[in-house]
């Protein structure tokens, strides 16, 4: 079954967590592909935003990111004021965290929201890293 409707599925959130971990790793599009079973090609669609993953490489994709499946998913409701939840794993680090609950805010744009995150990932690395060589 594939997801052809972007308002069930976050396909330019899913693409950023992707290429972040990626790059993070070190890895390629064909090492992600062998690790994940889903195609380079299909990585670099989803990875640039023109591709829509099917339920298959969704659940692959967040299953090698480690990230809640509900993470990537719109929530369709009745109500425009309905608080969305932040669904996160505890283990996961601070920054997909905080980004989470940037995303949650409804008084941020998803524009606003998405720069502030990136700040914040910049900023967390810098000083987290300053911390462990001041231990």
């Amino acid at each position: 079954m594939a997801f052809r409707n972007e308002n069930y599925v976050k396909t330019l959130e899913l693409g950023q967590a992707i290429k972040r971990r990626r790059e993070e790793l070190g890895l390629s599009l064909r090492d992600v592909a062998d690790v994940t079973g889903v195609s380079a090609s299909t990585l670099s669609r989803i990875e640039n935003g023109t591709g829509k993953p099917d339920a298959d490489n969704i659940a692959r994709l967040t299953g090698w990111l480690d990230m809640p499946m509900d993470r990537i998913m719109n929530k369709q409701s009745s109500s425009s004021n309905e608080v969305e939840p932040v669904i996160y794993y505890p283990h996961e680090a601070t920054p997909e965290i905080v980004e989470a609950h940037l995303r949650a805010d409804k008084n941020l744009s998803p524009e606003t929201a998405n720069a502030l995150s990136e700040l914040f990932r910049v900023a967390y690395k810098q000083f987290s890293g300053t911390a462990k060589k001041r231990k």
